[in-house]
């Protein structure tokens, strides 16, 4: 029986190190390939396709101002860094990018849908229908009747919430609220678009609601005593326990009322 011989130590590492030599070999040929098909010309990005909102930005606008900021190919675009790009445009609130093999873009965008206008008139800032606050091109929206609100920073979800709530109120005088502040201390003051100013005051939505609906309902009533109507309002203060006092057009009335809270 003839019986094998081992192999010494010496040869059995030779023959271990060229096997790993040549699949190190083989692992970089297949690297370089690789990196070499990356690098094909094919795969640079030659088109970007857009779907979704392009109200205030037409699709090739957006892919010229953006495929410049676009760094790599089909394989080594980095896509969060292409959606920031995409959503640093104005109006542009979200941006979702996929790619599209063999070297095209696919984009779908969703704007802002501006609701209200916010802060000071000299600020062009606006705030969507999710609340958040954006900057914009106010002048596109010259023929939008858009209330006004303001707030400290941080509370504009607040505020819109507080004027959803109050708008409804003064539907039935035919009277529309035409901007809601927020004081930094949480007092709620809303202007009428008759000019009239009304101070809330603060608490809680529920009671601030409760304490307007009050004023709406009886705002009639007051006005005809003097006779006037609800649009012959010039201001109210509604800081009261039990009552409110009350501006018309040609009329003052305060009600005996406990002192301010």
């Amino acid at each position: 029986m003839n019986t094998a011989v081992p192999l010494p130590m010496d040869v059995r590492l030779m023959n271990g190190l060229a096997s790993l030599l040549f699949a190190l070999a083989a692992l970089g040929a297949a690297a370089a390939a690789a990196l070499w098909v990356l690098r094909l010309p094919v795969f640079n990005i030659a088109g970007i396709t857009v779907r979704g909102d392009t109200v205030h930005n037409s699709a090739p606008m957006l892919r010229a101002n953006v495929a410049p900021r676009l760094a790599g190919n089909f394989f080594t675009l980095n896509l969060a860094t292409a959606r920031e790009a995409f959503e640093s445009v104005p109006w542009v609130r979200q941006a979702v990018v996929m790619r599209q093999f063999p070297n095209r873009l696919r984009v779908r965008l969703q704007e802002h849908q501006p609701v209200a206008l916010w802060g000071s008139e000299s600020e062009p800032r606006l705030v969507n229908s999710f609340g958040e606050v954006f900057e914009a091109n106010v002048d596109e929206l010259a023929d939008q009747d858009l209330p006004r609100l303001s707030g400290p920073d941080g509370q504009s979800q607040q505020v819109l919430q507080m004027y959803r709530l109050l708008k409804p109120v003064f539907d039935p005088l035919d009277l529309s609220v035409q901007s809601l502040a927020l004081s930094p201390r949480g007092s709620w003051q809303l202007g009428l678009d008759n000019g009239a100013s009304v101070e809330i005051g603060r608490g809680e939505p529920p009671e601030v609601l409760a304490r307007t609906r009050r004023f709406a309902q009886t705002l009639t009533q007051v006005a005809g005593r003097y006779g006037r109507h609800a649009d012959d309002l010039l201001s109210a203060d509604l800081r009261h326990a039990d009552g409110y006092a009350v501006r018309l057009r040609g009329v003052s009335t305060t009600p005996d009322a406990p002192a301010k809270k």
